[in-house]
Formats: C-alpha cells, sequence, structure tokens
C-alpha cells in the first residue's frame, strides 16, 4: 500500500474518532450520592451532574420515564405509578444548547412484604391426576385447567365432591396453562405455544383464540372487570385488553430489596393480585396498580396434608369464592382441594 494511501487512511480515521467525541451527551453524565441503580419508592437521593465539557450549565430537568420530577436543594424525589425498572433522563439547558441524557434505574417498593399465613376451613376431594395450572369460580362452580402434552383440558368441577361436571380436551400439541373468566368467556393459555384461547363458559366450546405480543409465555391469568393481568415466568404482569386480549403495558413485581420473576397462577381481589410463587409453597399479595409485593402468605406444611405419591407435584392454583369470602387452594397432581382463610402472621 502506498504511503498516500495509508496517510489518507489515517487521516479518515482520525476525523472518524474526532467527529464521535463531539456529541455533547458523552461529555455529561448523571450522578447520585449513594452507589447503585436500585432505589425504594418515595426515596430521595442527592442527584448532580458530572460535566466535563469545560461549558457552564444554566439549568437541569429531571424526567422518570418522561414524567417531570421535582429538584429540592439538590436532592429528587423518585416515586412512580408502577415500579421496576425505569428511565432516569435528564435535559441539560447550556450556553444556548439543550442536551439529553439518561440513565437507567431499578424502582422499588417502598417497604417489606408483611408476612401472612393460613387457616384451613374446609377441605374437599381433588382429581389426583390434574396437573392442576388455573383456578376460579364463576358463582358456586369451580373452573380448572389443566397442563402437560396430551393430559390439558378445561373443567367445570363441583368442588364439594371433585365430580367433573364437563371437560374439553386441548390438542396434543398444547400445553394447558391459567384461566379466567369474563362473563359468558372463559380465556385460557398455553405454555409455550404463543396462543391462548377463547371459550363458551356455559358449553366450553372453543370460540376462538388469540395470540402473545411481547410476552414470554403463558402461565396464568385473571382480572379486574376493566383488564386482564397475564404472567409469564418473568418479572412482568403483562396488561391485556379485554375485547381485543391484545398487550397494552405491563407492571413489573418487585419487593423492597429486589425485582422478583416467579409469579405463576393468579387471582384478582380487591386491588390485589393473588399470584402462586413458583416451585414454592407461597402465595405473594401484589398491589395490582404498582407491581409492589406487599405481602407473602406462607403455605408450608399444605402438601404434607394430601396422599403422597411419586407424581405428586407443587402447589398450583388458587381462586376466591366472593360468597363464601375463603380461598381455595390446590397442587399439581393433589387429592385435595383446601378453603382457606389467609391471615396475618403474629
Amino acid at each position: 500500500m502506498s504511503f498516500w494511501k495509508i496517510s489518507s487512511s489515517l487521516l479518515f480515521l482520525l476525523l472518524f474518532l474526532a467527529c464521535g467525541d463531539e456529541d455533547p451527551s458523552r461529555q455529561f453524565a448523571i450522578k447520585f450520592d449513594t452507589s447503585g441503580k436500585s432505589f425504594q419508592d418515595g426515596e430521595s437521593p442527592g442527584i448532580s451532574i458530572r460535566n466535563s465539557s469545560g461549558k457552564e450549565i444554566d439549568s437541569v430537568a429531571y424526567f422518570l420515564d418522561q414524567v417531570p420530577l421535582k429538584v429540592d436543594q439538590g436532592r429528587i424525589s423518585l416515586t412512580a405509578q408502577t415500579l421496576g425498572e425505569k428511565t432516569l433522563s435528564a435535559k441539560i439547558f447550556c450556553e444556548g444548547e439543550t442536551i439529553e441524557i439518561s440513565r437507567e434505574i431499578t424502582l422499588l417498593a417502598g417497604k417489606a412484604p408483611e408476612l401472612y399465613t393460613y387457616s384451613i376451613i374446609n377441605t374437599y376431594p381433588h382429581d389426583r391426576k390434574a396437573f392442576t395450572q388455573g383456578l376460579e369460580f364463576y358463582q358456586d362452580t369451580l373452573y380448572e385447567s389443566t397442563g402437560q402434552n396430551g393430559a390439558s383440558s378445561l373443567r367445570k368441577v363441583d368442588f364439594k365432591t371433585g365430580e367433573i361436571l364437563q371437560q374439553a380436551d386441548l390438542e396434543r400439541q398444547y400445553f394447558g396453562e391459567g384461566i379466567t373468566i369474563l362473563g359468558d368467556r372463559i380465556l385460557m393459555l398455553t405454555w409455550k405455544s404463543k396462543t391462548g384461547f377463547i371459550y363458551n363458559r356455559k358449553t366450553l366450546d372453543r370460540l376462538g383464540s388469540f395470540a402473545y405480543g411481547e410476552s414470554k409465555e403463558g402461565w396464568g391469568l385473571c382480572h379486574d372487570g376493566t383488564r386482564i393481568y397475564k404472567s409469564d415466568g418473568s418479572q412482568k404482569i403483562w396488561i391485556l385488553d379485554p375485547q381485543t386480549y391484545s398487550e397494552t403495558g405491563h407492571i413489573e413485581t418487585v419487593t423492597n430489596t429486589s425485582v422478583f420473576n416467579k409469579a405463576n397462577e393468579l387471582e384478582y381481589v380487591d386491588g390485589k393480585i393473588y399470584a402462586n410463587v413458583w416451585q414454592r409453597e407461597s402465595m405473594m399479595i401484589i398491589d395490582a396498580a404498582s407491581g409492589a409485593i406487599e405481602g407473602v402468605v406462607n403455605f408450608a406444611g399444605l402438601k404434607n396434608k394430601v396422599t403422597q405419591h411419586p407424581e405428586l407435584d407443587v402447589l398450583n392454583g388458587v381462586a376466591y369464592h366472593p360468597e363464601r369470602k375463603t380461598f381455595f387452594v390446590t397442587g399439581k397432581r393433589w387429592d385435595k382441594l383446601f378453603e382457606v382463610r389467609i391471615e396475618k402472621k403474629d
């Protein structure tokens, strides 16, 4: 290669690097007076702008997910309607320029979850072969979905006797997951097929299907009358439109110390989502608006009260009976269904 070609190449490279350095946002950064990227809701850390530009900053405006934040004596109040991963951005007004920078933070719950336990009110028979994925009451009838390829089904059940009153089976390629009931419709998820099904509540005839959006998988479902909530095995609980079943947003489940990603079967009661914790004998009580985990129910010992056998699996399935004001819980291949009252631990 000739000297001129080498010189031209070096000149181009130097010009390219110089142009890259001209990006003014690289000369500024958001700084906190604490280390780490996690903060509790309502926390007020000290905040400032690192400035290596040599220019004088006239003023700074801060935003959390594009919502303006107030600064008081160098401290910023971090609060939001929903918790989890957030983008903190700053608009820097500097010698006639407006420069925008951002950094990612995690907004956690403002206080630790309260601890709850349970008392058993009644015990009822339950199909020992049912790999339970979803439970929900409509009036006094229990609806149940089961999983496993080749064994997945949607059922109407007499909860007092355990009798299966009606059943619709899924095709072998589908692994059934959670359900929820909206009037005369039942929505049922599948695990990894990115497909949900719509059923007639009275006949259990399949009416159609819907596709998932950004959510990874199908785990649990519940609704508050205007919004459907869907867990997918991540820290996100997705919000679905009740008419189109499309994903319109999400909340993230967090404690006061960390993001939590094990919400499984869901039930909605009075502004709270009750969620089985995957692979654990416990249930979370989640604020449906913010995602804060406000309580944890310890169901330790419940599994020991069912018939022990080689195929016995984990606690899963929660349904609230509004007239009785009690919860019904069971597990995968459990031969008992428990009616329980959830009580705050002393």
